[in-house]
């Protein structure tokens, strides 16, 4: 879970990972998605930012 203080960005899952590649499936369980329109919340780091370019094609970042 995010801290409190801490930055975080929302992602929404908005395409399938049917037919992508292993790594890019595990890429979005590790963003926690799994269904097309679920939400995520996590910190802003480097890595999770690195993970949302991987799969940027299938996210997208939510402005709350």
């Amino acid at each position: 879970m995010a801290k409190k203080d801490a930055k975080t960005v929302t992602v929404r899952q908005t395409g399938s990972p049917i037919r992508r590649k292993a790594d890019q499936r595990a890429t979005l369980v590790g963003l926690g998605l799994n269904r097309v329109g679920r939400e995520a919340t996590l910190e802003d780091t480097p890595s999770v930012r690195g993970m949302i370019a991987k799969v940027a094609h299938m996210v997208e970042v939510v402005e709350k």
